[in-house]
C-alpha cells in the first residue's frame, strides 16, 4: 500500500509540473537533431587545361552558354562539373598567340582566378620555353650551356620561385607535374632516359623544391600513350630502381593520336590505371585527354568511359581525368581536339563531366 502511495504522489507531481510548464507560456524544446554526417575527403577531380583561355580573351574570343549569353569561360566551365584548372608553366616563352605565354607571371594570375572561381589547381611545369612533349623537350635558352650541377640547380629554383609566387598570391596548388610527357625524360640531352641517373637527380630536385613549399602537395610525373602497360612499366621499373619520388603517376590518353577509336583501347586504359596502383603504390590520374571536336557523341562517350575508368581503380587510388584546352575552339587554336563551338559555345561533349 506504501508503495501505491509513493507512486501517486509522483505521478500528482509531475501531473502539476506540467501544468504550470503549459500555463506559463514556455514551449517544449524540440529534440536536439543528429549532427549531420561530414562528407568523406575524397572529391574526384575533374579538370580542364587552360592554357590558351588568357590569350584568347585578349584577341577578343567571346564565350558563350547555350542560351547566348555571354559569360566566363571559366564559369562555363564550372557549370558542366569542372572542379580543377590545369596550368603548364614555361620559363621564359615568347608571346607567339599559340605557343608562347604561360610564363611564371601570367600563370600566377591564371591560377589566382581560378582559385577565386573555387578551382582546384594543378600546375604543369614543362621545364622549357615553349611545349614541352615525346618529341621534343628542348632545354630554356638560359639554361641550354649549365653544365649538369647547374641544370639540377635551375630545376629547383625555377620550381621553388613559382610556387612560391603562387603561395604568396594565395595559391598552394594541390598538385604539381614534374615534366611533361616524359617517356623519353626532359631536358636534352642530360635529362634524357639514355641516362636514367641524371634524369633521377632531376625530378627528384623538383620534387623537393616543391614539397620545400609545401608537403601536402602532390607530384605527379607524367607519361603519355596511358593504354600503353609496357610504356609505363619500363619507364616506372626505371623510376623505382633510381630512386625516383613521386606521389602520383599521370597519364595522358589521346586514341586520336594512336589512331584508334576508344572502343578499341579503353580497357588497355583501365588495366593500366589498376597496375600502376597494385605495382607501384601510388595513385593514378589521367591529366590529359581529348576526342575530336567534329565527333561530339563520340567523344562525350569516350570520356564518360574514360571517368568511369578512373573511377573503377580500388580505394579510390583513380583522383581525376583532365580535358586537355577544351576551351581552344579550332578558328583561334588550329587544334582538333577541342571541345568548342564555332559560335563560342562548350561542347555538349563536356557534359560528360556533370
Amino acid at each position: 500500500m506504501k508503495k501505491i502511495i509513493v507512486q501517486f504522489r509522483l505521478v500528482f507531481v509531475t501531473i502539476i509540473s506540467l501544468l504550470i510548464y503549459s500555463c506559463s507560456g514556455a514551449q517544449t524544446p524540440e529534440p536536439t537533431p543528429e549532427p549531420t554526417p561530414i562528407p568523406p575527403t575524397f572529391a574526384f577531380l575533374k579538370g580542364a587545361d587552360v592554357g590558351w583561355l588568357p590569350q584568347m580573351e585578349a584577341t577578343g574570343f567571346k564565350f558563350y552558354d547555350t542560351d547566348g549569353s555571354q559569360k566566363d569561360c571559366l564559369q562555363l566551365l564550372k557549370d558542366r562539373g569542372i572542379n580543377t584548372i590545369r596550368l603548364r608553366v614555361w620559363v621564359n616563352p615568347s608571346n607567339d598567340k599559340a605557343s608562347g605565354h604561360c610564363s611564371p607571371a601570367e600563370t600566377v594570375v591564371m591560377a589566382v582566378r581560378a582559385k577565386n572561381m573555387g578551382m582546384r589547381i594543378m600546375i604543369d611545369f614543362h621545364y622549357s620555353d615553349s611545349w614541352a612533349d615525346p618529341a621534343k623537350q628542348t632545354k630554356p635558352a638560359a639554361w641550354a650551356s649549365h653544365p649538369f650541377v647547374e641544370l639540377q640547380n635551375d630545376v629547383y629554383q625555377h620550381t621553388y620561385d613559382v610556387l612560391t609566387a603562387l603561395k604568396s598570391a594565395g595559391v598552394t596548388p594541390e598538385w604539381v607535374q614534374i615534366g611533361n610527357e616524359i617517356p623519353s625524360g626532359m631536358l636534352w640531352p642530360e635529362g634524357s632516359t639514355s641516362n636514367w641517373g641524371q634524369l633521377a637527380l632531376l625530378l627528384n630536385k623538383g620534387y623537393e623544391a616543391t614539397k620545400a613549399i609545401d608537403a601536402s602537395i602532390k607530384v605527379i610525373v607524367h607519361v603519355d600513350q596511358g593504354n600503353d602497360n609496357a610504356r609505363f612499366r619500363w619507364f616506372f621499373d626505371n623510376a623505382k630502381a633510381n630512386n625516383v619520388k613521386y606521389d602520383v603517376i599521370g597519364m595522358s590518353y589521346y586514341p586520336y593520336w594512336i589512331k584508334s577509336d576508344y572502343t578499341a583501347t579503353i580497357a588497355d586504359l583501365e588495366n593500366n590505371l589498376k597496375d600502376m596502383v597494385s605495382r607501384y603504390g601510388k595513385e593514378v590520374m589521367v591529366v590529359e585527354v581529348g576526342g575530336d571536336y567534329t565527333l561530339v557523341q563520340n567523344t562525350k562517350d569516350m570520356l564518360v568511359a574514360v571517368i568511369n575508368a578512373v573511377k573503377a581503380v580500388p580505394n579510390n587510388k583513380g583522383l581525376g581525368v583532365i580535358y586537355w584546352e577544351p576551351e581552344g575552339e579550332k578558328s583561334w587554336s588550329g587544334y582538333q581536339l577541342n571541345a568548342w563551338q564555332s559560335d563560342g559555345k562548350p561542347s555538349p561533349a563536356l557534359d560528360a563531366f556533370k
